[in-house]
C-alpha cells in the first residue's frame, strides 16, 4: 500500500549542496610520468580519489539518494513489523512511522473513494483527470505523505544504527525497488569512472578501443580463413570416413562368410569329437576296473600293517611313561635347587639395595662438591681474567708512556735546536 504511494507520489530528490553548483569542472589532468605496464590498465580510471569539491558532492548526492530509496522502499515492511523493530528505532520515529501508516492508509482510501467517484488517471503522462476539489484535496493528502517521508528520512539520517538495522531489511524489498536501486548503483559507478577519469586518459581510451576493434576485425578475417580451411578438413574427413565405411561393409560380409563356413567346420569338429570320447569312455571303465583290483589289495596289507603298528606302539608308551618319571624326578630336583637360589638371590639383593643407597648419599655429596669445585674454578677464572686485564693495561699505559717520552724528548731537543739557531743568528748581526 506504502509503496503505491509512494510511486504515485513520484518524490523529489532533495541535497543541501546539489543546488549550490550546476556545472562540474574537471581538473587540469598532469602528463603522463610513466608508460603503463598493462594495455588493460588503460580502461581503468587515472586516479583513484576525486579531487575536486564538485565531483565530491556529485558522488556524495549519488550515495545519499540511494541510502533513501533504499530506506524508502522498505517502508512498508516497517510498519507491518513496526512491534519486532521497536528497540531498536525508538519512540520518535515509532510515532512518525505510525502517523505515516496512517496517512498512507487515508490516501489510499482516498484514491479508492475519488475513483468510484469518477476521478481517472491519463495514459500519456499520468495526470488525474477530475474536478478541481477532487484534485485539490488528493494534492494535500500527497503533501501531507511527502512531508511525512521526509521527517522519516531526517530521523533514519540522525540514526545511523536504526537506519542499518532497516537496510538489513533488504530481503523484504519489492523487486522494481531492487531494479530502480541497481540502475542507481550503476549510474554513480559510471558517474564516478567518468568524473575520475581525465580528457586526455578519455582520449587515450579511445585510441585504445579503434586499436582493439581493428585487431578484432584482423581477428575475424583469420578465423574467416581459418573456418574456411577447417571446412575443407572437414570434407576430407568425410570423405575418408566413407571410405572407411565401404571397407568396413566388405570386411563384414567377409566376415558373414566365414561365419557360415566355420558353422560346417564345427560340426564336423563336434562329430569326432564324440567318436573320440566313446573310446575314451571304454578305455577308463577298464582302466576303472583294474584300479579297484588294486584298492582292494592295499587295503589287505594296511591291515597287517595296523597289526604291526599296535605292538610297536604299545613298546613306545610303556617307553614314555619311564621317560615321564624321570623328567617328574628332575622337575622336584630343579624346584629344590632353585628354593635355594631364591634365598641367596633375596640376600645379595638386600646388600644390593643397601649399597644403592650409600651410592646415592655419595652421588649427592659428590653433586655438593663438584658445584663447590665449580663456583672455586670459575672465581679462579676469573682472577686469572682480571689479573689478565690489568698486565695488558699496564703493558698499554706503560707503551703510551714511552711513547710520551719519546715525544717529549723530541720536543724539547728541537725546541734546544731552535733555541741555538736563533741565538746564533742573533750573534751574526751583531757583528755586521
Amino acid at each position: 500500500m506504502a509503496t503505491k504511494v509512494a510511486t504515485m507520489l513520484q518524490l523529489p530528490y532533495e541535497s543541501t549542496d546539489s543546488s549550490s553548483k550546476s556545472s562540474v569542472g574537471h581538473s587540469q589532468t598532469p602528463k603522463k610520468s610513466a608508460i603503463k605496464t598493462s594495455p588493460l590498465k588503460l580502461l581503468d580510471p587515472g586516479r583513484s580519489k576525486l579531487t575536486t569539491v564538485e565531483t565530491k558532492r556529485i558522488v556524495s548526492v549519488l550515495d545519499e539518494a540511494i541510502f533513501k530509496v533504499e530506506l524508502i522502499s522498505l517502508i512498508s515492511h516497517i510498519t507491518e513489523f513496526l512491534d519486532d523493530l521497536s528497540t531498536i528505532l525508538g519512540s520518535e520515529l515509532m510515532g512518525t512511522l505510525k502517523e505515516h501508516e496512517r496517512l498512507s492508509n487515508n490516501m489510499e482510501a482516498l484514491l479508492t473513494q475519488l475513483q468510484r467517484e469518477g476521478l481517472k488517471q491519463e495514459d500519456g503522462r499520468g495526470d488525474l483527470v477530475g474536478t478541481e476539489e477532487q484534485i485539490r484535496h488528493l494534492q494535500l493528502h500527497q503533501q501531507a505523505v511527502k512531508s511525512s517521508i521526509r521527517n522519516i528520512l531526517r530521523l533514519f539520517q540522525a540514526d545511523p544504527l536504526a537506519s542499518q538495522a532497516v537496510r538489513d531489511e533488504a530481503y523484504a524489498r519489492d523487486l522494481s525497488f531492487e531494479i530502480f536501486i541497481k540502475g542507481l548503483s550503476e549510474f554513480r559507478g559510471f558517474l564516478l569512472e567518468k568524473l575520475l577519469t581525465s580528457p586526455l586518459e578519455e582520449q587515450e581510451k579511445v585510441q585504445f578501443m579503434e586499436e582493439i576493434s581493428l585487431r578484432d576485425k584482423k581477428n575475424t578475417e583469420t578465423i574467416a580463413a581459418l573456418e574456411a580451411e577447417l571446412a575443407t578438413a572437414i570434407q576430407s574427413r568425410d570423405n575418408e570416413i566413407m571410405k572407411m565405411n565401404a571397407a568396413i561393409r566388405d570386411l563384414k560380409s567377409h566376415l558373414l562368410h566365414l561365419e557360415k563356413s566355420s558353422e560346417s567346420h564345427i560340426q564336423r569338429t563336434k562329430q569326432e569329437a564324440e567318436k573320440l570320447q566313446k573310446g575314451e569312455l571304454r578305455i577308463s571303465q577298464a582302466k576303472c576296473a583294474k584300479i579297484q583290483q588294486d584298492i582292494h589289495q592295499l587295503r589287505a596289507q594296511l591291515n597287517v600293517l595296523i597289526i604291526d603298528n599296535r605292538d610297536s606302539e604299545l613298546a613306545l608308551r610303556k617307553k614314555k611313561y619311564k621317560v615321564e618319571m624321570e623328567i617328574e624326578n628332575w622337575i622336584q630336583k630343579y624346584d629344590a635347587d632353585m628354593g635355594e637360589k631364591q634365598t641367596e638371590f633375596e640376600e645379595v639383593d638386600a646388600v644390593y639395595t643397601e649399597e644403592k643407597a650409600q651410592l646415592a648419599e655419595l652421588k649427592e655429596k659428590y653433586a655438593v662438591l663438584e658445584q663447590e669445585y665449580s663456583q672455586i674454578k670459575e672465581e679462579r677464572r676469573r682472577s686469572q681474567e682480571k689479573k689478565e686485564r690489568a698486565e695488558r693495561e699496564l703493558a698499554i699505559m706503560v707503551r703510551a708512556a714511552t711513547h710520551i717520552q719519546a715525544f717529549w724528548k723530541g720536543y724539547l731537543v728541537r725546541s734546544l735546536l731552535k733555541s741555538k739557531r736563533k741565538k746564533k743568528g742573533k750573534g751574526k748581526k751583531s757583528k755586521k
